[in-house]
């Protein structure tokens, strides 16, 4: 894993990210029409932390292809088992990105590996739920904590982010995109976030839950501005889900049946 502080343009860019670009840039531009908004709140250079909701396969693309042409190429924290897929892990892995064990003991060394890119000056992308939302509208669903940890560690800014429309594009979990239209997406960023009042507050639970409500709240508003309804007062909550925590639940729901 490297660390150097990230050079090109769009800043942090490499082979593996213009490569990647060349191909796929054009492909989302000619199978989605992009509604972009608040473009000018992602900082030009420095470390920032860019955070968002979780709705398809597809959206990681769409919302790196919206950080790329705003001038930041990030890096994500993303699991494990992308990075052993031939041909695109080896691309994954070359672009930067940060492989996450999840539900291990190993997802820790994922922070350790998100603070060091974040000293040498990267943009650092997150999904906060750490998986695919289990609301069966597509609102986001409380997050894990990770997040906030890293906010109060770091002290660096943090933009919340919505999407919405790459579920069109992909359905979540769907395997098959659809090509032979231009679907809507949008992608928003809102104003960064202080993370000041939690400062050494990292080993506290309580803290940390309020940090990382105070993400979510902020993607959520962004998401209903976008898609002009309320979310939900009740927020879909994996820990008390009989769901499986990660990975296609569809998929384990019909085994059981």
């Amino acid at each position: 894993m490297k660390y150097e502080a990230p050079t090109g343009r769009p800043l942090g860019t490499n082979i593996y990210f213009k490569l990647s670009a060349l191909i796929l840039i054009p492909l989302l531009s000619a199978i989605t029409k992009r509604d972009w908004r608040g473009r000018e709140n992602l900082p030009k250079s420095g470390p920032v932390i860019v955070v968002s909701n979780h709705i398809s396969y597809a959206d990681p693309l769409i919302f790196t292809q919206f950080l790329y042409q705003s001038g930041r190429a990030p890096r994500f924290l993303g699991k494990a088992s992308v990075f052993k897929v031939p041909v695109i892990g080896k691309i994954i892995a070359g672009s930067g990105q940060i492989p996450v064990e999840r539900e291990t003991e190993n997802a820790r060394f994922a922070l350790q590996h998100a603070i060091a890119f974040l000293e040498a000056g990267h943009c650092l992308g997150v999904y906060p739920e750490g998986t695919l939302t289990r609301d069966e509208n597509f609102w986001p669903m409380r997050a894990k904590t990770g997040i906030a940890r890293l906010a109060i560690i770091t002290q660096v800014p943090v933009i919340p982010c919505a999407q919405f429309g790459a579920q069109e594009v992909l359905p979540r979990y769907g395997k098959l995109p659809r090509l032979w239209r231009r679907t809507p997406v949008s992608v928003w960023a809102g104003e960064p976030l202080n993370f000041a009042r939690w400062k050494g507050q990292e080993e506290d639970p309580a803290a940390l839950k309020e940090a990382t409500e105070y993400v979510m709240s902020a993607v959520t508003r962004l998401l209903e501005e976008i898609r002009g309804e309320y979310a939900p007062a009740e927020i879909f909550d994996p820990h008390t889900s009989e769901l499986p925590r990660t990975g296609n639940y569809k998929k384990a729901k019909r085994s059981q049946t």
